[in-house]
């Protein structure tokens, strides 16, 4: 059986990507085939590195005015893509072109906290100075806008008032290394039956 080829965009440190090339190093439906940032220093490209997967950066002016990008996927033969802090919004050709077929990861309680420039630590941070008694990450589909795809899964964890943003952000992450990798296995496994 030929396996899914996942690419997995992200801007940073690469945590959440670890995770899901772990998860899929020895699975019979879907390997990662392909890293892909917009950072030539970000961490995930070293990590990428560690299990022998290609990566590729990206261009902004390639991103959003070419299709160039289109076809290297292609060439490559993705067919799934996983945003795994990733900061740049997915432009209208990608997200028609892979219809269906990008997640993405968001560590607070959409429709709560999301939005441009809701990311990593502002986003604990917003929660944090709301007094929130919980939050966690969400998983959803990608849409032409940030945050606003359906919503696939959500994980909670409570927050104590004594918990700094910093702690906020610990337990979310736990949160998405434990359901990230298994919600995008399952969505391929629904994909295979479709």
């Amino acid at each position: 059986m030929k396996k899914t080829r996942i690419a997995i965009l992200a801007s940073g440190g690469g945590s959440n990507a670890r995770k899901i090339m772990e998860h899929f190093r020895n699975s019979d439906i879907a390997e990662v085939a392909l890293v892909v940032s917009n950072k030539k220093d970000a961490g995930v490209l070293k990590i990428a590195n560690e299990y022998h997967v290609p990566t590729l950066l990206i261009e902004r002016q390639d991103f959003y005015q070419t299709n160039k990008f289109l076809t290297e996927l292609e060439e490559r033969e993705i067919e799934f893509i996983v945003l795994a802090g990733f900061l740049w919004l997915v432009p209208a050709y990608l997200v028609k072109a892979f219809s269906g077929k990008i997640l993405n990861i968001h560590p607070a309680l959409l429709p709560k906290y999301g939005g441009k420039g809701m990311y990593g630590h502002h986003v604990h941070e917003a929660v944090k100075a709301a007094g929130e008694t919980e939050s966690g990450p969400t998983i959803h589909w990608v849409n032409e806008h940030y945050d606003e795809g359906n919503i696939l899964f959500q994980a909670r964890c409570t927050i104590n008032p004594e918990d700094t943003a910093d702690d906020i952000a610990r337990k979310v992450l736990e949160l998405e290394h434990t359901h990230y990798p298994r919600i995008i296995e399952q969505e391929i496994r629904k994909g295979m039956h479709q």
